[in-house]
């Protein structure tokens, strides 16, 4: 058995710090194998930087993911292409850069990560996910029948679709992008780990992980105004998986919503 720790979107640097603390928690008392993060609003609230990746990847995230904020900073397409664990969805068309999958290496056997968008209600229409995801999937089945999607979309219905689609093919469907979490997780009828919306790893007391005053005055004037990311104590959200390396298919699913701090190392 193999046992996988996804975290949902990280949300500036209140949320980088609690999630590496969170794995080295998770790795040391529950046996954590692997751990997939969504980084795509770790710099500031909006995108990734390559700093901000290299200090995740050294924390113990082997695989962080993204969605439509990836190239919200100026140098992350440059270093994506040269760092094959930060992915991009995988159905943005040919010559973008980076790569929307990687499978590596553990002392467990190989593990498969994919990266997708949904279109619905998203602000980029790119490829349709579901034969994107469809042709990566047999592919990545060459290598591993382990396999953890992200699926970065905004509707529920698109990520149970999804999930659906892909159950008994992947090990796990974990939806991510709406910061907010699920209480939905269940393994599918064939076997695959699902969960609508793994949540966020940021602030407590916000909205979304920003500052709620400034939120709130946008809604009661809609004049434009900057967002910054919250204070306060943060929650990490997300999902422990554990699958049959053997069968690539799950066995429990479970989510994860703690106030992580200093102090719970």
């Amino acid at each position: 058995m193999i046992t996988v720790l996804f975290l949902g979107d990280i949300v500036g640097e209140p949320g980088r710090e609690a999630a590496m603390r969170a794995v080295r928690i998770f790795q040391k008392s529950r046996g954590v194998d692997f751990v997939i993060a969504n980084g795509e609003n770790a710099a500031g609230g909006r995108g990734i930087t390559g700093r901000i990746a290299i200090d995740l990847l050294r924390s113990g995230i082997a695989v962080i993911t993204t969605g439509d904020h990836a190239w919200d900073q100026k140098d992350t397409a440059a270093f994506m292409a040269t760092e094959p664990r930060l992915l991009r969805p995988v159905n943005y068309p040919q010559g973008v850069p980076g790569q929307g999958s990687i499978v590596l290496d553990t002392a467990k056997g190989k593990v498969a990560v994919m990266n997708l968008q949904g279109r619905t209600f998203m602000n980029q229409q790119l490829d349709n996910p579901f034969p994107a995801a469809l042709a990566e999937v047999e592919r990545l089945q060459e290598e591993t029948s382990t396999i953890i999607v992200d699926f970065h979309a905004e509707t529920t219905s698109e990520k149970i679709a999804m999930g659906r689609f892909l159950d008994g093919k992947v090990s796990a469907v974990l939806g991510t992008h709406t910061h907010v979490q699920t209480a939905d997780e269940k393994i599918l009828p064939n076997g695959t780990a699902f969960l609508c919306d793994a949540g966020m790893c940021g602030p407590e007391h916000s909205i979304l992980g920003r500052d709620p005053r400034n939120i709130i005055k946008r809604f009661i004037d809609g004049l434009p105004t900057p967002f910054p990311v919250a204070g306060g104590p943060v929650r990490v959200c997300g999902a422990v998986i554990e699958i049959d390396e053997d069968t690539g298919l799950a066995i429990a699913i479970r989510r994860v919503s703690e106030i992580i701090g200093p102090d719970d190392e």
